[in-house]
C-alpha cells in the first residue's frame, strides 16, 4: 500500500513523502529509546543510590524532547502530503479520463469515478495522515525494545525476536481472511444495490403484469448473500483479530515467564526483572494497536487499487507532431476491421471512400457495426485493422485532437452538462457569441425548449440534462453541431427521439449543413434515397454493398431487400375492433435491416 501510493506521486512529492516516513521512523525508535530507558532509571531508584537516576532520567528528557519535535515535525509533513496527494490524484484522474478513448468513458466508469473522486481519493489521503505513525510504531518501536531488551539479557531477547515471526504470519493471515470476505460483502452489497434500483425502477411494469415475480425473487437472493457475506465478515473478522491478539498476549506471557525463570536462577536482580517486565509490556503496546488499522487500511488499499487500474487503462497513442488535414477534407476507410474484443470482431475489411461536401447514408441490419462505425470514425477506438482516413491522414498521425475538430458528431447517446441551454450549446465552439449560439439553437429548434422553461436560454438543464425529455436533449446536441460547423458531420439516429413536428425543424436545420460532408446512420427512406452515397453493412460487419439508390436497386440484393420492404410498408393500416389480426406485405428478411419504424414522405 505505501509503496504503491508512492509509486504514483510525481518526484517533488515523492521526496516529501519519504520526509514525512523517515520522520515517522525516526518518531518511531526515539519511542523505543525512550521506553528501553526505563532500565537504567529503575535500577538505581530500587536501590540504595536513587540519586544515580538523575542522569539517565536527564537523557530520556532529552530523547522525549527529541521525540516530540519529531512527532510533530512528522505530523505536519504528513498531513501536508495527504493534502497535496488529494490534488494529485485528482488530477491524474482526470488526465486519465481526458486521454481515455472516448468508447471506453461510460456510465460504469462515470459511477466509479464519482466514487473515487469523493470518498475513494480521501480514503487514499489517509495513509498518510492516520496511518503512517501507528505503522511506523507498530514495527520499529518494539524492534528497538526488543535491542534493548537484548542488551539487558540476551535470552529474553531471543525469545522475543522467536515471537515476531509469528506475530507477521498471524496478522498476514489475518487480513487476508478479512481481505477476502471484505471483496464478497462489497460485491454483495453492489449486487443488492442494484437489485433493489431495478426494482424500484421497474415498478410500472412489475404492477401492469402481476406483481414482482422473478424481479422479487432476485431482489431477495441478493439482500440474502448481503446478509451471508456480511455475517461472514464480522464472524471472521473477530476471530482473526481475536487470534492475533492472542498472539500478542502469548508474546507477552512469554518474555514475562522466561524474566522470571532467569530471575529466580539468579541471572539478574529485581530492578532488572521490573524493567523487562515493564518493557516487555511495552513491546506489545504499539503491536497490538495494528491490529485496529486492518479495515481502514484495506478500504485504503481497495481504494488505490481502483485508482491505479483506472491510471493504468491504455490509452491511443498520440503522435509526437501531429499531421494536418484539409479544412474540407475527403474521408476513407481503408479495409477497417474492428471488435470490441480480440474473439467478437464488429466489423470485417470495411472499405469506401466519401468525397468532401457529399452524402453517405449507412444501413444494414441491428448489430452489422453502423453505430461503430461512426465511433471509429470519431476516434472513439482505434481499429484493430485497416485505417480511417481524412484528407489522406491515418487518424493515427492527426491525433485525437485534430481528428475531434474535423468532426461533428450527434450521437444517439446525448449529456448534457449541469449549466443552462445557452451554455451546453456553446460547449460546440466556446468562443462562440451569444448571437451564434442563439442561432444555432433556433436552427435546431432549442428556441420553443427556451420558451417553456421560466429562465430562457439561461434555464438550467439538471445534471446530465435530467429537466428535459430525450428528444430535446437531442436538439441541444444537434445545437451544439451546427455551432462546432466542422467540415465531417455525424449522424446517428440524430432526430430518433423527435416528434414529427420538431423533426421536420430539425431536418431543415441539418439543411444549413447541406455543403458539409455528412455521414448518417439513418433508418428514414427519404434520407437513404436522396444520399449521394449508400453504404450497406451486412449481419456480419463486412460491407454487403456500395452505390447510389438507383445503382443498389437495379442490383438487387440487401439494399433492394429493404427498400421493397419498407416501401410496401407505407400502405400499411390500423385495423378496427373485430376486423381480424391485421397482416401486411412488409415481412421477410430484410424488416430486420431498420427495424419498424415509421417513414413520412
Amino acid at each position: 500500500m505505501i509503496t504503491g501510493l508512492r509509486r504514483l506521486l510525481p518526484v517533488p512529492a515523492r521526496r516529501r513523502y519519504d520526509l514525512a516516513l523517515v520522520l515517522m521512523a525516526a518518531a518511531a525508535v526515539l519511542q523505543g529509546i525512550s521506553f528501553v530507558m526505563l532500565l537504567p532509571i529503575l535500577r538505581p531508584l530500587l536501590s540504595e543510590d536513587p540519586q544515580d537516576a538523575w542522569p539517565p532520567i536527564g537523557v530520556l528528557a532529552a530523547v522525549t524532547l527529541a521525540y516530540a519535535l519529531t512527532t510533530w515535525w512528522a505530523a505536519d509533513r504528513a498531513q501536508r502530503v495527504a493534502m497535496e496527494i488529494t490534488g494529485i490524484l485528482h488530477r491524474r484522474l482526470g488526465e486519465a479520463v481526458a486521454t481515455a478513448p472516448l468508447g471506453t468513458v461510460d456510465l460504469a466508469l462515470t459511477g466509479r469515478l464519482a466514487r473515487l473522486t469523493s470518498s475513494g481519493v480521501m480514503q487514499i489521503a489517509t495513509v498518510p495522515a492516520h496511518f503512517f505513525r501507528p505503522i511506523a510504531a507498530s514495527a520499529l518501536t518494539p524492534l528497538t525494545v526488543v535491542v534493548g531488551i537484548t542488551l539487558v539479557d540476551p535470552r529474553v531477547g531471543l525469545v522475543t525476536l522467536v515471537c515476531l515471526p509469528l506475530l507477521a504470519l498471524t496478522y498476514r493471515a489475518t487480513t487476508a481472511i478479512v481481505g477476502r470476505c471484505n471483496v464478497e460483502d462489497a460485491a454483495a452489497i453492489a449486487e443488492s444495490s442494484a437489485r433493489v434500483v431495478e426494482f424500484a425502477r421497474v415498478q410500472p411494469a412489475l404492477r401492469a403484469f402481476g406483481g414482482p415475480g422473478a424481479v422479487g425473487e432476485a431482489v431477495r437472493r441478493a439482500l440474502d448473500r448481503q446478509r451471508r457475506a456480511r455475517r461472514a465478515l464480522l464472524v471472521r473478522g473477530a476471530l482473526g483479530m481475536s487470534a492475533f491478539v492472542l498472539t500478542v498476549q502469548a508474546t507477552v506471557t512469554a518474555v514475562i515467564v522466561t524474566g522470571l525463570g532467569l530471575a529466580l536462577d539468579g541471572a539478574f536482580d529485581v530492578p532488572t526483572l521490573v524493567a523487562l517486565l515493564v518493557l516487555g509490556l511495552r513491546f506489545a503496546e504499539p503491536i497490538g494497536a495494528v491490529a485496529d488499522l486492518g479495515s481502514g487500511m484495506r478500504v485504503s488499499s481497495d481504494s488505490l487499487a481502483e485508482v491505479q487500474e483506472i491510471l493504468s487503462a491504455p490509452t491511443l497513442p498520440e503522435p509526437d507532431l501531429p499531421a494536418q488535414a484539409p479544412d474540407d477534407p475527403p474521408v476513407e476507410v481503408r479495409d477497417v476491421c474492428f471488435g470490441y474484443d480480440s474473439r467478437t470482431p464488429v466489423l470485417r475489411g470495411v472499405s469506401f471512400v466519401v468525397e468532401p461536401g457529399t452524402t453517405t447514408a449507412v444501413v444494414g441490419p441491428s448489430g452489422a457495426g453502423k453505430s461503430t462505425l461512426l465511433k471509429l470514425l470519431a476516434r472513439f477506438h482505434d481499429v484493430s485493422a485497416g485505417a480511417v482516413l481524412f484528407g489522406g491522414h491515418d487518424v493515427r498521425e492527426l491525433g485525437t485532437e485534430n481528428t475531434m475538430s474535423l468532426v461533428s458528431p450527434v450521437f444517439q447517446d446525448v449529456f448534457l452538462f449541469s449549466g443552462s441551454l445557452l451554455d451546453n450549446i456553446r460547449t460546440g465552439r466556446p468562443d462562440a457569441t451569444d448571437d451564434e449560439a442563439f442561432a444555432a439553437g433556433r436552427a435546431a429548434a432549442v428556441d420553443r425548449i427556451a420558451e417553456r422553461l421560466p429562465r430562457g436560454w439561461h434555464s438550467p438543464v439538471g445534471e446530465g440534462g435530467s429537466r428535459l425529455s430525450g428528444g430535446e436533449r437531442q436538439r441541444v446536441s444537434i445545437a451544439r453541431a451546427i455551432l462546432k460547423d466542422a467540415p465531417v458531420l455525424l449522424l446517428d439516429e440524430a432526430t430518433s427521439a423527435l416528434d414529427p413536428l420538431n423533426e421536420h425543424a430539425v431536418l431543415r436545420a441539418l439543411e444549413h449543413l447541406r455543403g458539409r460532408t455528412r455521414i448518417v446512420v439513418a433508418h428514414r427512406l427519404s434520407t437513404v434515397e436522396s444520399a449521394d452515397q449508400i453504404v450497406v453493412l451486412g449481419d456480419d460487419g463486412r460491407l454487403a454493398q456500395v452505390g447510389t439508390h438507383a445503382d443498389l436497386l437495379g442490383r438487387g440484393g440487401l439494399y433492394a431487400d429493404f427498400w421493397n420492404t419498407r416501401a410496401r410498408a407505407r400502405g400499411w393500416t390500423l385495423a378496427r375492433p373485430g376486423d381480424g389480426p391485421v397482416t401486411g406485405p412488409g415481412t421477410g428478411p430484410g424488416n430486420d435491416l431498420v427495424g419498424v419504424t415509421e417513414d413520412s414522405p
